[in-house]
C-alpha cells in the first residue's frame, strides 16, 4: 500500500474527541467509594444498577473525564468472571466519538474485531465495545457524544 493510501485509511480514525472514562472493576461499590470518594475526594455523579449487564456502576468525574466503578451483581456475567480471574482493577477505557455508527463502520472496514457491530444503549449514551484482541489486550468502549445520530435511534 502506498504511503498516501495508508494515511488516507488512518485519517478517519482520528475523530475521537476525549477519554470519556476509565473503568475499574470492584468487588464492592461501597468499599471502592470509601477510597475514590472519601479518600481521594472525587465527587460521585451517580451510582445505578444496569440490570441488563448484571452490574452496578458509579461515575466519579475528574476534569473532562470520569472514573467508572463497575461492581458485578450477577455471578454469570463477563464482569464477574473478570473479577474472579483477575481481581479488582483496570477493566476498560472509553473513548468518545461524534458518530458511533460511522466509527464502527470505519473500524470494521479496517479489520478491527468488534464486540458490538452497532450502537446499543449505555448508561450515559449509545455505546459499543471493541474486542481486546484488536487493541493490544485492552477492552475499548466507544461512546457517542451527546446529541449524535444514535441518540435519536436509541430513544434517549
Amino acid at each position: 500500500m502506498e504511503r498516501e493510501q495508508l494515511f488516507d485509511k488512518l485519517r478517519p480514525m482520528t475523530d475521537f474527541t476525549r477519554v470519556h472514562h476509565v473503568a475499574v472493576v470492584v468487588g464492592s461499590m461501597d468499599e471502592a467509594l470509601g477510597f475514590w470518594r472519601d479518600t481521594l475526594g472525587l465527587p460521585v455523579e451517580l451510582v445505578l444498577p444496569i440490570e441488563s449487564d448484571g452490574v452496578r456502576i458509579g461515575f466519579l468525574p475528574i476534569g473532562e473525564s470520569k472514573i467508572e466503578l463497575v461492581e458485578p451483581t450477577d455471578p454469570l456475567t463477563g464482569v464477574a468472571r473478570f473479577l474472579d480471574a483477575r481481581g479488582e482493577g483496570f477493566h476498560h477505557v472509553c473513548l468518545e466519538v461524534p458518530d458511533l455508527a460511522a466509527a464502527l463502520g470505519r473500524l470494521a472496514a479496517a479489520g478491527t474485531r468488534l464486540i458490538d457491530a452497532e450502537p446499543r444503549r449505555g448508561a450515559e449514551g449509545p455505546v459499543a465495545f471493541v474486542h481486546p484482541s484488536s487493541c493490544n489486550g485492552v477492552l475499548v468502549e466507544l461512546i457517542e457524544a451527546p446529541g449524535g445520530p444514535a441518540w435519536a435511534t436509541l430513544d434517549y
